[in-house]
C-alpha cells in the first residue's frame, strides 16, 4: 500500500483518533474502493493485506469512522450496509436491482427541482439523499425483479 496518508487517515488524525496499523489498512481500502463495499467485502480485502484483521475489527472501525463523520453508510435495500468516504461533492446513486451495481451521478436539474419542491412546501432544504433503483433497459420484462419497499428512510 502507498505510504501517503489518505484523506480518511488525515481526517482521523485531525479528529484525534488513534490510527492503529489495522485501522490504517481499513481506511486505505475504503479510500481506494471504486465500489461501495460492505463489511464482509472490506474484511476480505483487509485480510489480503493483513491476515490478523478480524471481521469484528472491521465492524468496529467502520462504526468509528461513520460516527466521526469520515465515511457514509448506505443501505441500498439489499440487506447490507455499504460504505464510501464522505464525498467532497454531493452525488446521488442509481442501484441496479439485478446486479447490485451502484452508479454515482449528479444532476443539476434534480438538485434544482428538490430545492423548488422544498421551497413550495415552505421549507429550506438542508440535505437530502436520493437513491434510484432500476434494471437495465435491455433486461427482459418477464423476469421477476425485487421491488424496493416504500418505507425507506429519507434524509
Amino acid at each position: 500500500m502507498n505510504d501517503k496518508p489518505t484523506l480518511i487517515e488525515e481526517a482521523c488524525v485531525t479528529l484525534g483518533l488513534r490510527m492503529t496499523d489495522q485501522r490504517r489498512v481499513i481506511a486505505r481500502i475504503i479510500a481506494d474502493a471504486q465500489d461501495h463495499p460492505d463489511v464482509e467485502e472490506l474484511h476480505r480485502r483487509a485480510v489480503a493485506v493483513d491476515d490478523r484483521i478480524s471481521i469484528s475489527t472491521v465492524y468496529r472501525t467502520v462504526k468509528l469512522f461513520e460516527d466521526a463523520g469520515i465515511i457514509e453508510r448506505h443501505d441500498f435495500r439489499d440487506g447490507r450496509s455499504r460504505y464510501e468516504p464522505v464525498p467532497d461533492e454531493h452525488h446521488d446513486h442509481l442501484i441496479d436491482l439485478r446486479t447490485g451495481h451502484v452508479v454515482e451521478f449528479r444532476s443539476e436539474e434534480i438538485e434544482r427541482l428538490q430545492e423548488e419542491i422544498a421551497r413550495k412546501l415552505g421549507y429550506r432544504l438542508v440535505g437530502h439523499r436520493l437513491e434510484l433503483y432500476g434494471v437495465p433497459l435491455d433486461a427482459p420484462r418477464t423476469q421477476a425483479v425485487s421491488k424496493p419497499s416504500d418505507s425507506s428512510k429519507k434524509d
